[in-house]
């Protein structure tokens, strides 16, 4: 039966839900904040990366926050803040940090992951889009022995999940990547990911679900929800009110502010991330993470992108010219004859992307309301997870057997 579905959102998972929501015949319309031009869906260093099996909540991590909560140039920033959201956030981080949740978290992280991966190959063939997507897999490049010890052991682990993974001595990377000068230790390389140019599939797909019949109100903030018997019936904007039969919540960051109206107290906080694109010719062919820096390094249709850091500090777009630079130096020390430019820098954008306590992203209803599908808290994962949110988005509104199990992505799921 057809719905007409307002969805609350318009990054990579709102127009991924937007996309098979309408494919089963429903009626929908994108509200969304912005202009639908910036922000995490744009900036991010376009993975599909089955690879990151474990959550960012893994065993030593909320250890090694405490220590780079000091360093503001350091890969994970938490800034401390006397605010009850942060602090119920962080303690829920803390508890999730634990080997038994990792344990629990590989198989639902790895199988949406794999899933998504398929669902963009199938979109791009079936609406003959152009967007540039590249299946070159990940090199995760080291420049010290201990990192690479445990890049090693994440690649066995990989290995016993039936990804495709291996360590390669700094002979084979030289084969793989011979015009790239590297100053590194040694390597292991996923070939089971691939990556994209993110904006140019995110102008696809927008221009794709209006010629559809999707409609779109950009630069439109919900500012309240009118709730009646546990069931939305409207949401008013800034503009107007509008009424539907199904909502999906896919605000990003601002996803747990609507979600309070509903008594629904969502665990998310927004971190920050940031990318340098540069056009100089770097030899880079595979995309890349600097093991110790945390920075992503990819090559985009007709330029790099140096992307990274996580930033926990609320929602606001300030740049952090020490995080920049971090960046910046990381480039520089894993690739010696690539100096980022300063009018490159001074170009940087970031995005905030939303992330749960657990590393976990929130898919589905919530017992607090009966026609609100929850669709948010993906975190760095926002595009490897995209197209199977959407689709278990569409799943799930139109009444069918999800594909995956989604009980571990529950948002009504305790801390």
């Amino acid at each position: 039966m057809s719905k007409s579905i307002i969805i609350i959102g318009g990054g990579i998972i709102g127009l991924c839900s937007a996309y098979y929501l309408q494919k089963e015949g429903h009626q929908v319309t994108i509200i969304d904040q912005s202009n639908m031009d910036t922000g995490a869906s744009y900036v991010n260093a376009g993975y599909l990366s089955p690879s990151h099996l474990v959550p960012l909540s893994a065993p030593g991590v909320m250890k090694k926050g405490l220590k780079w909560m000091l360093n503001s140039a350091s890969p994970l920033y938490i800034k401390p803040r006397l605010n009850t959201d942060f602090i119920k956030w962080t303690l829920a981080f803390n508890k999730s940090c634990d080997a038994n949740h990792v344990k629990r978290a590989i198989p639902a992280i790895k199988g949406i992951a794999l899933w998504s991966q398929d669902l963009y190959d199938d979109i791009k063939r079936d609406e003959n889009f152009n967007f540039h997507y590249q299946k070159k897999g990940l090199l995760m490049l080291c420049q010290t022995d201990k990192m690479l010890e445990e890049e090693i052991e994440m690649a066995h682990l990989a290995k016993r999940e039936g990804l495709d993974v291996s360590e390669i001595s700094k002979e084979e990377l030289k084969a793989l990547e011979p015009n790239a000068t590297f100053n590194i230790k040694g390597a292991t390389y996923f070939k089971c990911d691939s990556h994209m140019t993110p904006q140019e599939f995110m102008t696809e797909m927008k221009a794709h679900l209006k010629a559809v019949g999707v409609r779109f109100f950009p630069n439109e903030k919900v500012e309240d929800l009118v709730v009646n018997n546990e069931k939305i019936e409207a949401v008013k904007t800034n503009n107007q009110t509008l009424k539907a039969d199904e909502f999906v919540l896919s605000a990003g960051s601002w996803s747990s502010l609507l979600s309070k109206k509903l008594g629904l107290k969502l665990l998310l906080q927004a971190g920050k991330g940031y990318r340098i694109n540069t056009t100089q010719d770097t030899g880079i062919t595979i995309p890349s993470i600097l093991a110790e820096a945390k920075v992503a390094v990819t090559p985009m249709n007709g330029f790099t992108r140096f992307a990274g850091t996580m930033e926990i500090a609320g929602i606001n777009d300030n740049i952090n010219k020490v995080r920049v630079e971090a960046i910046a130096k990381a480039a520089s020390s894993f690739y010696p004859e690539i100096t980022l430019t300063q009018e490159e820098k001074n170009d940087v954008a970031s995005g905030l992307r939303p992330v749960s306590p657990d590393g976990l992203p929130y898919i589905g209803k919530s017992s607090k309301c009966k026609n609100l599908t929850i669709a948010t808290g993906h975190a760095m994962m926002g595009l490897s997870m995209g197209s199977a949110t959407g689709k278990l988005i569409s799943e799930i509104i139109s009444d069918k057997k999800t594909t995956l199990n989604i009980n571990p992505f529950h948002p009504d799921r305790k801390f």
